[in-house]
């Protein structure tokens, strides 16, 4: 049993009287006997909680940063009329910090017999699963002085998708990949290793493209026209390791790598490409594998959504031998993992020649602003350590660098915000330079 504020207000107001004017216990047994008999008739209208049903309907899925709506259907099948407070209980993360006590909870009247259907609205504010906790209804009497209490539970789960912000960089990659194929009316053919057909010369042409056996089939001169190569296999290697974890400004690591990452399987798929995906630490995961242009991406979306960093260092080898597993045949392998000199020194550069060997390898980081600021930063004595400490910081980082450029890696190092279009310029980069 709950008791109102109205009830404690009631048996207040009772009590004031006797107390001022005839302070006795006869007197307090007086008043509050009909309010405890009000109570107990209040308590036994009450609809009962235990047998009521519920249902769930609505999102399943939603972005970062968008709303989904999730459906709870109340049936009432007793005799009495259920007036009642509801709270759909969810994760804190379900909604931004301060409005989920507003978005949880709702107001019921069902006759008997009836159904009514509530929303309740979700604002994730981290990626991953999130799912439905107890649900806890307090059904009042028609007096509204008791009520009684109960949980029930409802099972339903909300997958909370990457935002994929890159997103809006992808027109513009797509046209210059229009360009590199030559269906584009620019400047420049269409560039690529990959024969696509012959054409009549034109003034301009480079003369190493004329075709001379066809030109002495035919009274003109042929020359040959180029693509980029197609059908190339792409595995996105993305390490979950613990300096994944490390937050540059207000995002995790982790976090920006994965935009990188579905922008990068966005553009190779219009490019006639084939994206597989290995998130690796000490062990595979996430793995996305074999899927057809139309299916890979969402695939992908929903294969790193759950995705959290381990606090664990990653294992160089094991991440090796991994991505020499799922890319069998030469592949352009894109590792997405950090520059920082320890873990590169001591655990990629060892495995490195494995992957060269076959592969070409394109690593990408995430670089942090901050440290250019701290490196241009003057007029105090403390800003002045600042600037040695980032410059230090920043010849580091470039001699990591220069040791896998050597190795014959590609090199992106960019900042969360510009590292997806920074990945995806130099996979057209490597496409045009005929490198896949």
């Amino acid at each position: 049993m709950a008791l109102t504020g109205r009830t404690a207000l009631l048996a207040a107001l009772g009590s004031l009287p006797v107390g001022i004017l005839a302070p006795s216990w006869t007197g307090m047994i007086a008043v509050n006997t009909p309010l405890l008999l009000a109570i107990l008739c209040d308590y036994a209208l009450a609809a009962p909680v235990r047998q009521l049903h519920f249902t769930r309907s609505g999102d399943t899925t939603v972005r970062l940063g968008d709303s989904a709506e999730v459906l709870l259907t109340v049936v009432n099948p007793s005799r009495r009329r259920l007036r009642a407070h509801l709270r759909d209980a969810w994760p804190p993360s379900s909604w931004f910090p301060g409005t989920g006590q507003a978005a949880s909870r709702h107001r019921l009247d069902v006759p008997p017999g009836e159904r009514r259907r509530v929303t309740t609205s979700l604002r994730p504010t981290r990626r991953g699963d999130r799912r439905a906790e107890q649900i806890t209804v307090r059904s009042y009497g028609p007096l509204g002085l008791a009520a009684r209490q109960g949980s029930h539970r409802a099972p339903w789960k909300v997958r909370v998708l990457p935002p994929f912000t890159s997103r809006k960089h992808l027109p513009s990659r797509l046209a210059r990949l229009r360009e590199l194929d030559g269906r584009t009316s620019v400047l420049t053919r269409g560039e690529g290793t990959e024969f696509d057909s012959l054409r009549a010369y034109v003034p301009g042409d480079d003369t190493r493209s004329i075709d001379w056996r066809a030109t002495a089939r035919q009274s003109a001169v042929a020359v040959r026209t180029w693509r980029p190569e197609r059908d190339r296999h792409i595995l996105i290697v993305l390490d979950t390791g613990r300096t994944s974890a490390g937050r540059v400004g207000d995002v995790p690591r982790l976090d920006a790598s994965m935009d990188a990452a579905l922008l990068l399987t966005a553009l190779a798929t219009r490019a006639g490409d084939r994206v597989d995906l290995l998130a690796h630490d000490r062990r595979v995961r996430a793995q996305v594998r074999g899927r057809g242009a139309g299916d890979v991406l969402p695939a992908m979306v929903d294969a790193l959504a759950p995705l959290e960093p381990e606090l664990v260092e990653t294992d160089a080898r094991g991440l090796s031998a991994a991505a020499l597993t799922h890319a069998p045949r030469r592949s352009l392998i894109v590792l997405l993992t950090s520059l920082d000199a320890a873990p590169v020194a001591e655990g990629l550069l060892p495995v490195l020649p494995r992957l060269t060997q076959r592969h070409t390898v394109l690593l990408a980081a995430v670089r942090d602003p901050h440290i250019e600021e701290m490196a241009a930063a003057r007029g105090t004595v403390d800003a002045i350590y600042d600037a040695a400490a980032g410059a230090e910081a920043q010849a580091e980082r470039r001699r990591t660098a220069d040791q896998l450029q050597r190795h014959g890696v590609v090199v992106v190092d960019a900042t969360p915000d510009s590292l997806a279009p920074s990945l995806a310029d130099a996979y057209l980069a490597l496409k045009a330079a005929g490198r896949l």
